[in-house]
């Protein structure tokens, strides 16, 4: 059996970087995270520090902004993964490190979301993190850099706590009124962040996905807006009041709001009125559906994941 590339996760202690690095070590790569030494002392992150040296996960210490830091740790390892969440546009500078490495047989940029180019979000979403997700897509093609692109769609654990996106401080679902953006209708999805992890890990030696995308799009997760209100109403047996905020309203909405509540708010129109994580067909020329490739992974579902709400 061929030796599992070794594996360098950038912004590894952020949200969805955190189930990376896990997967990969318990996947059994060797596991490199770049940290910074000021994170060390950080009470939040030092928490996650102490998970990853726990799992055997190696710390190199070293920045985004510092080259020399990152060519070092870069020079290390077979595959780079980047889950920055902010300054995307800076990965430019991964890019750079990876090409004076010359050792580097797949980078995989933090998209971890709504695919960058199949999706009609508005502003600012549409320039703030889409548009600099493009960029990067064409900078990494344009130097010849072997990618895996990951569009893990929604996080069931933003979503699912509240029935929204929009309100991330909320902890537990409805259980008298909702609000549902659009009519309800478009097909959704959301995955659990220890899947994504997963899925994201089983592409790094896997040939079919070399130069492709990986969209992660079990069944078992897909629903309407409707079909989540009305599998949570049977849990509960109990039958909620709805609001439904029309398209129209919600765009008068994103121009009200003040950042971050826009950029939410644009997410959600997306993908609950566009319907842009399910209104196109995944063309083999582009890439596979991670449940299809990798059968062999029991994901968790969303009916599962919302039980452990009841």
């Amino acid at each position: 059996m061929a030796e599992k590339s070794k594996i360098l996760i950038i912004g590894g202690t952020g949200y969805i970087g955190k189930f990376i690095v896990e997967a990969s070590a318990k996947e059994g790569h060797p596991t490199f995270a770049l940290v910074r030494e000021s994170t060390l002392s950080n009470p939040v992150k030092g928490k996650i520090i102490d998970n990853f040296k726990s799992l055997g996960v190696h710390l190199l210490f070293g920045d985004l902004y510092d080259h020399e830091s990152l060519v070092k740790a870069i020079k290390q390892v077979d595959v780079v993964i980047s889950t920055i969440g902010q300054q995307l546009e800076d990965q430019v500078k991964i890019i750079a490190a990876i090409k004076e490495a010359g050792n580097v047989k797949r980078f995989l940029p933090s998209e971890f979301g709504t695919d960058s180019e199949l999706n009609t979000a508005v502003e600012p979403a549409k320039s703030i993190l889409y548009k600099p997700k493009v960029q990067i897509r064409r900078a990494i093609e344009a130097e010849g850099i072997p990618y895996t692109y990951v569009t893990s769609n929604g996080f069931a654990g933003y979503f699912l706590p509240s029935l929204s996106v929009s309100s991330p401080e909320v902890t537990s679902p409805p259980r008298d009124k909702v609000v549902i953006f659009g009519d309800g209708n478009p097909k959704v999805i959301f995955n659990h962040e220890a899947d994504i992890g997963t899925y994201t890990i089983k592409t790094v030696d896997d040939p079919r996905t070399l130069n492709k995308t990986l969209f992660i799009r079990p069944p078992k997760n897909t629903y309407s807006y409707n079909e989540i209100v009305a599998l949570w109403e049977k849990m509960i047996g109990k039958t909620l009041e709805k609001t439904y905020v029309p398209g129209e309203q919600l765009l008068k909405q994103i121009q009200e709001s003040p950042f971050p509540i826009s950029i939410l708010l644009a997410i959600c129109h997306s993908i609950f009125v566009n319907g842009d994580i399910t209104n196109f067909d995944i063309e083999p020329s582009i890439g596979f559906e991670a449940s299809e490739l990798y059968p062999d992974v029991k994901y968790t579902t969303l009916e599962e994941g919302l039980r452990r709400f009841v």
